[in-house]
């Protein structure tokens, strides 16, 4: 490729300056668009929509656009938000595609009111794999605090009460784990359980064998694989299809005490029903990353149930996460370079 600009990137969202310089790296062609000023500060590692608090001025605003209009490709939806991913498709016809900070990018797509011909346009690639272990690591703290009963020694330690029956606790050793949705956060959850001893049975669209795993099955088939679960653990988007997928007919499946995790999407499961499988003793214990509606409502009994962890969907965040999202964008912006097909894009009509 010649030195001459030819593909010009911008920066939308908070990024550390030594993750902006690794992309820059990726090819001397390229013109990275990165002026921090404009950008909020972060509060935390990976804070990608920054302090809320921050406000440009009536110039760094204009600044601010000028900079997402004059891309190619960006880095993050201008001001993290589906109304400034609509503005900018709206605004920029030169933009050709937009990598996302979350895996799970298709509802802050479908939200925007992108039409489909536009999206055909400007393509959009979400962060899909990069929080697969994170996930997977909450997902076997999740397994664990059920198998361990973690729920009722908090609440024995702060009533500081010595109970007088020790009752034991069961085994990751031997335990059966079901994963609905064997992608990469199922399959990295699939090799940290069976490195505890755990076996491991899951679904995935295409039922094809995966190593190590003893059945993978279509979606149908889920309930008769929680039939013998100590487990399941769902990593499953939120889609048409997959709404409440995890309701009264699969509780009805299972077999008393499963420990049920979801570090999908809260729309999978069905809360209501979930509610009544803990109260009847089908669900020993539920580890709860993601919720129907969030913020989770203050009305919400899970918020208080004794054997439920409500978690503010924070189970995929790391202190790595911004430069393994950076290295997972300079690795696309190589295949886009070369003219090749890029991975986790976001579908167009099913937006996941």
């Amino acid at each position: 490729m010649s030195t001459e600009s030819s593909l010009t990137v911008g920066i939308a969202v908070p990024l550390e300056a030594e993750h902006v310089e690794a992309i820059r790296a990726v090819d001397p062609s390229i013109a990275v668009l990165y002026e921090p000023d404009l950008l909020p500060p972060e509060r935390f590692p990976a804070d990608h929509s920054g302090d809320p608090s921050f406000r440009r001025s009536p110039d760094a605003e204009e600044r601010y656009w000028k900079l997402v209009n004059s891309a190619d490709v960006l880095y993050g939806f201008p001001n993290e938000s589906p109304a400034g991913f609509a503005r900018v498709v709206a605004e920029n016809p030169r933009l050709r595609w937009v990598h996302a900070m979350a895996a799970g990018a298709g509802g802050a797509v479908k939200a925007s009111g992108v039409s489909s011909a536009d999206l055909e346009r400007v393509i959009v690639t979400t962060s899909a794999g990069v929080h697969a272990l994170p996930l997977a690591e909450f997902a076997i703290m999740g397994i664990l605090n059920g198998l361990k009963r973690t729920a009722e020694l908090a609440e024995d330690q702060r009533a500081k009460h010595w109970p007088d029956l020790r009752v034991p606790t069961r085994l990751a050793s031997g335990s059966h784990v079901v994963i609905a949705g064997l992608g990469e956060i199922g399959v990295e959850t699939a090799r940290l359980a069976r490195a505890l001893g755990m076996t491991v049975s899951g679904t995935k669209r295409t039922a094809d064998p995966i190593e190590g795993i003893e059945e993978v099955a279509a979606a149908e088939k889920l309930p008769e694989l929680v039939a013998r679960a100590d487990a399941l653990v769902n990593t499953l988007p939120g889609t048409p299809f997959t709404e409440k997928l995890i309701g009264r007919e699969l509780f009805s499946a299972m077999r008393p005490g499963t420990i049920l995790v979801n570090v999908g999407r809260g729309t999978v499961v069905d809360e209501e029903a979930l509610l009544e499988a803990l109260e009847n003793g089908t669900v020993g214990y539920a580890c709860l990353d993601v919720f129907a509606v969030e913020p989770l409502p203050e009305t919400s009994p899970l918020w208080e149930h004794p054997r439920v962890l409500v978690s503010p969907h924070t189970s995929a965040l790391s202190v790595a996460e911004n430069r393994l999202i950076a290295e997972r964008f300079a690795d696309n912006l190589r295949k886009f370079l070369a003219g090749e097909q890029l991975p986790h894009r976001v579908d167009p009509i099913h937006f996941y």
